[in-house]
């Protein structure tokens, strides 16, 4: 019986009087929108070279066509730090761990591999709608200079209070101890997006006419001051664009009586209705901006919204997100723990969680096929913007170093064993001339052993012997040698300054490592070799 009259439901006119357009965000008084603020918010939020290894920009873990959240997905092992386990969460790849003089160092959970956040990264889309941000709230809503401590924006900047911690968090973007005056003085002295690559139009006009961050700065702010608080609100200001406000339920209720299928207009009442979606996803911006316990996990794995108040009653509690745009992502839930709305319409017909605490309102809901189908489709189809969908402005991006240059690939050869240990060549990090300190490592090398890293023009793809190894790098066309002093644990740094010489542009490097142990007359081990071209 209850299948046939939700049938008979669907039959019914949708009322939608009670609904109104989206109102833009607003900005805080103090940083107005205009288009200058945000192309140069835009420009930064996909710049790389604003991390310390050249491989994370903020769009590396906010990709619009994933509804501002991450596509990519990895394992954290939790708070008992053992992969495969009860506790663990999925969240973002980040940076591997640099120490403060930008050096390889084993993580105790990841060794030399990309660190992973604990929590999935929540979206930026819509995200200028709350007044409170990441999953527990912890951003408040004051900009101050962080090297002076001078209030610059008094209320209402959350987004730009936000936008500067990700630069120095040692897991997201930065080796440890990274300062905020080398963060500014970085900005400053780069070129924009060197590292990116189909820059959409927008972009393209304004790096066309301002090829520098000083001239963009000073489009957008009148003058070539780079200051931080003046990244925080072009950052913010982009943000504030990502507003995915034209969905098919938008122009149904604005009176398109046909932007929503049967089946959708179905999925919306069980929404409002059976499926209890609106208790906390209101219609509008979907989210009531309040936070839930859902019981995923016990509260000593993640205090939540309590560990920012201190509040019992807050521990396991978590923002409510917005679910527009909601099917673009890959990941749900600050945990990560689900891949399909599938599985999550499922955790909430089931009653959610099992683990203590839970909100009350979190029952199993009975839903049948019919309703679990219609329900679907409405979230899947009719709170999407098909601008982000299809990367289209505001949605539109370029395309990232990290996305043509996967970790790893290009390495080619084969590595000499050494002591039944192959060494492995770090050299993942961007070289974009200018840095510093471009990362270049070596680890599971002979304990405090030597070597020296080659750096060639050209490459041997087939490889030569060379005293038991093979060389894939051409010594004939050696360009310096680098030394290698390993510690006791096989590890060597050797992070290299590039200079800002646009001559070198383009300029392809190929590097091979070549180690040996302590004792007289050892026998030698490499590494595979790498090609590297400088951007």
């Amino acid at each position: 019986m209850r299948r046939w009259l939700v049938l008979l439901a669907a039959m019914l006119p949708v009322p939608t009087a009670a609904q109104t357009p989206l109102a833009p965000p607003s900005a805080p008084a103090g940083n107005t929108t205009t288009a200058a603020k945000v192309v140069l918010g835009k420009i930064l939020f996909h710049d790389e070279q604003l991390s310390s290894n050249g491989r994370m920009a903020c769009a590396t873990c906010h990709q619009n066509e994933a509804g501002g959240g991450d596509a990519r997905r990895q394992r954290n092992p939790g708070l008992d730090g053992v992969r495969f386990t009860a506790d663990d969460t999925f969240g973002s790849p980040g940076i591997e761990r640099l120490d403060g003089n930008v050096h390889h160092t084993a993580d105790p959970r990841f060794g030399f591999d990309e660190q992973v956040t604990g929590r999935a990264a929540p979206s930026v889309h819509m995200a200028a709608y709350f007044d409170e941000l990441l999953w527990d709230g912890a951003r408040d809503q004051v900009l101050r200079d962080p090297e002076t401590g001078t209030v610059v924006l008094a209320g209402g900047a959350a987004l730009e209070h936000q936008s500067l911690h990700p630069f120095r968090n040692d897991v997201e973007m930065a080796h440890a101890g990274r300062s905020w005056a080398q963060i500014r003085t970085t900005v400053a002295a780069l070129r924009p997006l060197a590292l990116a690559s189909a820059l959409p139009p927008d972009v393209q006009q304004a790096l066309a006419t301002n090829p520098g961050y000083p001239g963009l700065f000073a489009a957008a702010f009148g003058d070539a001051n780079v200051t931080l608080p003046r990244v925080a609100m072009a950052l913010a200001s982009y943000q504030r664009s990502l507003a995915p406000t034209q969905t098919p339920w938008d122009q149904f209720v604005a009176g398109q009586a046909n932007a929503l299928t049967a089946q959708q207009q179905l999925g919306l009442q069980v929404y409002e209705g059976d499926a209890r979606c609106a208790l906390c996803h209101p219609l509008g911006l979907f989210t009531d901006r309040s936070y839930r316990a859902l019981g995923l996990l016990p509260v000593a794995n993640d205090a939540g919204r309590g560990g920012v108040t201190g509040v019992p009653e807050d521990l396991g509690r978590f923002k409510v997100p917005s679910l527009r745009n909601v099917a673009l992502k890959s990941t749900f839930l600050h945990t990560g723990r689900f891949t399909t709305l599938l599985q999550v319409v499922n955790f909430y017909n089931n009653g959610a969680g099992t683990h203590s605490p839970k909100d009350s309102d979190l029952q199993p809901l009975g839903l049948d096929q019919v309703e679990i189908t219609a329900l679907l489709d409405f979230l899947e189809n009719g709170l999407v913007d098909a601008r982000a969908r299809n990367r289209l402005p505001p949605f539109d991006r370029p395309t990232l170093f990290s996305e043509t240059q996967p970790r790893g690939s290009n390495q080619f050869g084969t590595a000499t064993s050494f002591a039944g240990t192959a060494p492995r060549l770090l050299a993942d990090a961007a070289p974009w001339l200018g840095n510093p300190a471009w990362p270049l490592g070596l680890v599971q090398g002979p304990a405090n052993g030597a070597g020296a890293l080659l750096v060639t023009l050209a490459p041997l793809p087939g490889g030569t012997p060379f005293s038991g190894t093979q060389l894939f790098v051409d010594p004939a066309s050696l360009l310096t040698i680098l030394p290698l002093a390993l510690d006791a644990t096989g590890t060597a740094n050797a992070p290299q300054p590039l200079p800002p010489a646009l001559e070198f542009l383009g300029l392809p490097l190929h590097l091979q490592a070549l180690v040996a142990g302590s004792v007289p007359t050892p026998p030698w081990g490499a590494s595979r070799a790498a090609t590297v071209v400088l951007r």
